[in-house]
């Protein structure tokens, strides 16, 4: 993948995952204990991840990636969110996630071909 993709999809992943984390007292669904520890916790660790791209190898971060905006798209209907706020706080960042990780995958493949 070229650099300045990377860095760009980093860059989003990473302000995806900060508003996440913190999404729950912004937007004002914090008096909702599931959603509030879904959003922290994916929140933290999307942001971390895209601040420590290292440790793992591209493919499988992009996977770990994939599945944690799947996983966000349907937290709210698993954890029965009963905020609309926060149901679309994880709909939304979770589809921009798994289509930034769709897209990185796609770049890498034609990038190895």
């Amino acid at each position: 993948m070229t650099t300045a993709a990377r860095r760009w999809q980093e860059w989003a992943g990473f302000a995806l995952g900060l508003w996440l984390a913190v999404s729950p007292w912004v937007a004002g669904y914090a008096a909702h204990p599931a959603a509030t520890a879904n959003a922290v916790f994916l929140g933290l660790g999307l942001s971390l991840g895209s601040h420590f791209q290292a440790a793992l190898d591209e493919c499988e971060r992009q996977w770990l990636h994939l599945a944690a905006g799947v996983w966000l798209i349907v937290a709210p209907f698993f954890l029965g969110f009963d905020d609309m706020v926060a149901t679309a706080t994880s709909l939304c960042v979770g589809s921009f996630v798994a289509v930034l990780a769709g897209c990185a995958m796609s770049v890498s493949r034609q990038d190895a071909h």
